[in-house]
């Protein structure tokens, strides 16, 4: 990938690293569905006038909100559900070693499905090397626990596949500009969580919310959503949803390092080796690092 799809690319992990601390503070106070709606509602709100306000008109065509409902359900209801609802009886540290298998089904699914995106050795090599990364990062005896919560722990493995598909599913949206994709996806989204919110959890059953928890909610919607996934399907252009996917390796250890930058949790030495191994199995599936460099020949 170019330099400058590298840079989003770290950008990105970077919103979406944030989030857990955005959502440490939110879940305290909110209703975790009602968390999800808000993020997913802001955002939208927010896109769609941003598309209006640059002459970006969304479509009218029933094909198109298909394909954004769809997209809606791949890569926001299925997999915020299922983390949530696995992360009820699973530590967060196995939810996000499961989660960083999201590339692994993305290989996978790109490979089965796609003429153009077919896998490479040193592209399962890279994942792997990165995926290990991950599990140092966090902490391998989180994976003690393994296999003790079957369905939560399919439950985070399904979500990842989900995000698999997304990215299979993301290939329609070439061409358009990527705050349409980006604000259709997010209202199939709110239109679908809506009732599900009034159903499960109510507002009116709970207590307002104080200004932290709303300030949160506000960051997650426009940073981590709205921001987000402009760069996200930008990327998905620009380079491909399965290198796209690498962003879920990223993402642990932005989320780490903005905990010890703004929180002020302990940074230990196996999250630099992870961190390590993390950029080793990126550079080995960009493939410069690994490239027989070209010979110079001095003219004659």
């Amino acid at each position: 990938m170019p330099a400058a799809a590298w840079g989003m690319l770290l950008t990105l992990s970077l919103l979406w690293g944030g989030s857990f601390l955005f959502i440490r503070v939110a879940v305290a106070e909110i209703p975790t569905l009602t968390v999800v709606l808000a993020r997913v509602a802001i955002a939208a709100g927010v896109l769609l006038v941003v598309a209006r306000l640059t002459g970006v008109a969304m479509p009218r065509d029933r094909r198109a909100w298909r394909d954004y409902l769809v997209m809606g359900l791949l890569n926001n209801m299925i997999p915020f559900v299922l983390i949530v609802w696995g992360q009820r009886t699973i530590g967060a540290g196995l939810a996000s070693i499961l989660n960083a298998t999201t590339p692994i089904f993305g290989v996978l699914v790109a490979h089965l499905f796609t003429t153009d995106d077919k896998a490479t050795p040193l592209k399962v090599v890279g994942v792997a090397v990165a995926f290990v990364g991950v599990a140092v990062l966090i902490g391998v005896d989180t994976l003690t626990g393994l296999g003790d919560h079957l369905l939560a722990e399919l439950a985070c493995l399904g979500a990842a596949l989900s995000y698999g598909f997304s990215a299979l599913w993301s290939r329609r949206f070439r061409g358009r500009p990527p705050i349409m994709t980006a604000a259709g996806q997010l209202t199939c989204s709110t239109l679908v969580l809506a009732p599900l919110v009034l159903l499960i959890d109510p507002p009116w059953h709970y207590a307002a919310p104080g200004g932290p928890a709303i300030a949160a909610v506000a960051a997650l919607a426009l940073a981590s959503t709205a921001l987000a996934y402009i760069l996200f399907f930008r990327l998905t252009t620009a380079v491909g949803p399965t290198n796209t996917m690498l962003v879920t390796f990223l993402i642990p250890p932005s989320a780490i390092l903005l905990g010890w930058a703004v929180l002020g949790e302990r940074l230990a030495a196996q999250h630099l080796v992870g961190v390590v191994l993390i950029g080793l199995g990126l550079a080995v599936i960009d493939g410069r690092l690994v490239r027989r460099p070209e010979t110079s020949r001095s003219p004659t």
